[in-house]
């Protein structure tokens, strides 16, 4: 595993103030660097919420220096996985599918394998309450963004249009992060935007509030039609009622976002994720509901990405 190291001054501080309160007997010897990086997404997206609350949990836990990085998405936390620029990160199953077939946006295959499946992320094709836009089909011509580049929302967008009948390059796309997104859409500068992600999305939930919005439907036979181009990694899914103001279910469609980590990294490594994972779920999910979904007999469905051994040997020992 390639070092992550930053800050080893203050680390080490860390470190020694964990350890006097006898967290450090109780991770693995392998736990060698002075800090640690998850790869999480936008700072308004429920990767970074949750990688946040998990580096405080392991943290704690581990009497490690975990931190949490803001990302472009899943395409960007792959590489940086991929490469050793972070120990752990989110990923949507399609992204992580083409990582390990060096497949899309990856040009050969990374050495990454799966940690768990999480939970399921949902994709969002939102516009203002009082749009004229109905449908998928009238994005067409408009300015939308369609996720960061590097993002796996940019990856999704791209084959939903596809499977729609809408050319990609007749969409005026500023390829905006979340962030930038929300920030665009209320000022006027853009008409709509991709967005995947847990349900609800922090920063949706709260545009929401300031503003009436609506998501755009994606009907089931895109949804085959994907499935049928690329990896299957996708379901239909409906966004419920009440969520972010809706007045009827929308349907749309659903894909599982995985933990992931290097192949290099320690087996014991990944045990000592998984306990603090399973054992902070109920107190993470105070603050980041999707955290609630993590589910112990599902976890380790996440094909076509290997499960990591150190993942294999965790959920092994709790049929034990």
């Amino acid at each position: 595993m390639k070092p992550v190291r930053r800050g080893i001054a203050a680390g080490l501080v860390f470190a020694l103030v964990m350890c006097g309160l006898a967290a450090c007997s109780s991770r693995a010897s392998e736990w060698t660097d002075d800090e640690y990086v998850i790869a999480g997404g936008g700072s308004t997206g429920v990767y970074f919420d949750y990688g946040t609350h998990l580096a405080e949990e392991l943290s704690g836990s581990l009497g490690i220096h975990m931190v949490t990085e803001e990302t472009a998405g899943s395409v960007d936390n792959l590489l940086r996985v991929g490469s050793g620029d972070a120990l752990i990160g989110f990923a949507q199953g399609d992204a992580a599918a083409d990582a390990v077939a060096g497949a899309g946006a990856f040009a050969e295959p990374l050495p990454v394998q799966a940690v768990a499946r999480l939970y399921d992320e949902y994709v969002h094709v939102v516009v203002r309450g009082e749009s004229e836009i109905d449908d998928i089909s009238d994005l067409a011509g408009r300015a939308v963004s369609l996720g960061a580049e590097n993002s796996g929302v940019n990856v999704i967008a791209g084959r939903v249009l596809d499977a729609a009948g809408v050319d990609v390059a007749s969409v005026r796309n500023p390829q905006f992060d979340l962030s930038a997104s929300i920030l665009a859409m209320e000022s006027g500068e853009i008409d709509g935007f991709f967005w995947v992600g847990g349900l609800p999305t922090p920063g949706i939930a709260a545009l929401a509030e300031r503003m009436p919005v609506r998501l755009l439907p994606i009907e089931q036979d895109w949804v085959i039609e994907v499935n049928d181009r690329y990896s299957h990694a996708y379901r239909p899914a409906d966004v419920p009622a009440g969520m972010y103001g809706l007045e009827a279910p929308t349907p749309t469609m659903a894909v599982p976002n995985y933990l992931i980590t290097a192949e290099s990294t320690p087996p014991a490594v990944v045990r000592d994720i998984l306990a603090g994972l399973f054992d902070a779920r109920s107190r993470i999910a105070q603050d980041v509901p999707a955290a609630a979904l993590l589910d112990r007999r599902q976890a380790i469905f996440t094909g076509p990405v290997a499960l990591h051994p150190g993942a294999v040997e965790f959920y092994r020992g709790l049929r034990g």
